[in-house]
């Protein structure tokens, strides 16, 4: 009862400050507390697909560079360092699209569309966000350091690319990719060179299902004058995305002859093509919606691999 009552208070005393914290800040900084769930949304933290997508190829680097279980330390870095940094993405892509989101159905109601807040906020939030990140990479090495910096530059091109070329998804591609070489760098304090056929695996999977979230909007884009790889592929959008799915996985099992997995992580592979095989099927028909769960279910494609890397690594 004693330990009982005692965790009771200390709940009550955790509450009661949070309060405190809460009205002392909208009283000091009412404007920016009002626009908090803004911030939230504009960070697209309330759809963290896009955390996953970009994380579960870090997290399967970072098992693969330390041959099992990496160090905690990296570990906490790549998590958080991920999510700031995919944030950090959603800024700088909402405020390149501003003027275009509000002539598509599906992004009219974002916060800088909207105009819920304003591009010079989101730009603010956007390098609060990577100067965090950056500081989370200052405790790795310093080869680690100088690669954040492509990764960087690659992810800040993304949202602008997409007003020159068709190739837009080959630009996240890379930036989504970065993150899978800095975790080579970070663990081992050098980049193998097979480490870049993950990083080509990865590269071929996010133009896969960034194409399907493309063709979500294509109507939409091809209206605006928004570019895209969906809008390239026209008629060949399937095939080209079933081309890419199989290289993917022909990459991915290459990796694995190179990293001395085995039988799970290509069981996880089968799966995996499994989950292609069925994102293929809901896109037969093009409809948006279905278009949008095909790209929603790449995140059970990424859990997949990283299960069954980490069942290979521990299970001989």
């Amino acid at each position: 009862m004693d330990q009982t009552h005692y965790l009771a208070r200390s709940r009550a005393r955790l509450v009661s400050s949070w309060e405190v914290l809460k009205k002392s800040f909208a009283r000091r900084y009412p404007t920016t507390y009002a626009h908090l769930p803004d911030y939230w949304r504009l960070m697209r933290m309330d759809r963290p697909i896009g955390i996953f997508l970009l994380l579960w190829p870090t997290l399967w680097c970072l098992w693969i560079a330390a041959g099992g279980f990496p160090d905690f330390d990296l570990l906490f870095i790549f998590i958080f360092g991920t999510i700031l940094m995919r944030a950090a993405g959603c800024c700088i892509n909402d405020f390149a699209d501003r003027d275009f989101d509000g002539h598509v159905e599906r992004t009219r109601e974002r916060p800088l569309a909207s105009g819920k807040i304003s591009g010079r906020e989101a730009l603010t939030l956007c390098a609060l966000l990577c100067l965090l990140a950056f500081v989370l990479v200052l405790f790795t090495n310093r080869l680690t350091i100088y690669m954040s910096f492509g990764g960087l530059a690659i992810a800040l091109v993304y949202p602008f690319a997409k007003r020159f070329t068709h190739l837009a998804q080959l630009v996240l591609g890379a930036a989504f990719s970065w993150g899978g070489l800095m975790a080579f760098t970070a663990q081992t304090g050098e980049l193998p060179l097979y480490a870049w056929l993950l990083y080509t695996a990865n590269f071929l999977w996010t133009v896969v299902y960034d194409t399907q979230y493309a063709m979500v909007d294509r109507e939409d884009d091809m209206k605006i004058g928004v570019k895209s790889t969906a809008i390239l592929f026209a008629e060949a959008d399937r095939f080209v995305i079933g081309m890419l799915q199989i290289f993917f996985l022909l990459a991915m099992s290459l990796s694995a002859k190179h990293f001395e997995l085995g039988g799970w992580f290509q069981f996880g592979l089968f799966i995996a093509a499994c989950l292609f095989a069925y994102q293929q099927f809901l896109t037969w028909k093009r409809h948006p919606k279905d278009c949008f769960r095909a790209f929603l279910n790449n995140y059970r494609v990424g859990m997949v691999i990283f299960f069954f890397t980490v069942v290979d690594l521990f299970i001989p």
